[in-house]
């Protein structure tokens, strides 16, 4: 999110020198920097214990290629536990433990996605009303059900690369 107009009082900004951070937006009436905000977002690979891990088709997002599970961060929860949540809202499974992988910035959309690998026992799902869909794919076919260059796509190779070492 840009600001054009501070959102505690309403002035229209000015760009102002801020330290070594450069032009910022700037309100003189309050005389605080605002900087430009994006939303915090979750991504995880799925992984049961057959090295498969669960991929989604959500039309809204593609007719013809599968995602991750993924998912906005509420006020007050931490990144760990939007991720459980998520998990057990799309997919009806439970994570058995996760860990952090790695972070990317998704600038069309403005948002921060924080990856994560997240354990869970093979068992059906139980789709939330976003899901069209959801599969286990083993994780050497899962790469080819995504799109190229995607964020899922990404986090899916890491995984992929780590289990290599």
């Amino acid at each position: 999110m840009h600001f054009t107009y501070c959102p505690h009082c309403g002035m229209k900004l000015v760009q102002k020198e801020i330290g070594d951070e450069g032009q910022i937006s700037y309100c003189e009436g309050c005389k605080i920097p605002l900087w430009d905000m994006f939303t915090t977002s979750v991504i995880c690979a799925v992984v049961n214990e057959e090295d498969e891990v669960a991929l989604l088709r959500q039309n809204y997002v593609s007719a013809t290629k599968y995602v991750c599970i993924a998912g906005i961060m509420k006020l007050g929860e931490n990144a760990e536990d939007t991720v459980v949540r998520e998990v057990k809202e799309e997919i009806g499974i439970d994570v058995t433990s996760l860990r952090y992988m790695h972070s990317y910035a998704y600038e069309k959309k403005e948002m921060l996605m924080l990856g994560f690998y997240a354990a869970a026992k093979k068992k059906e799902f139980t789709l939330s009303g976003e899901v069209d869909a959801a599969v286990w794919v083993p994780l050497s076919a899962a790469p080819a059900k995504l799109r190229e260059g995607s964020i899922a796509w990404q986090l899916v190779n890491e995984v992929i690369l780590e289990r290599r070492r």
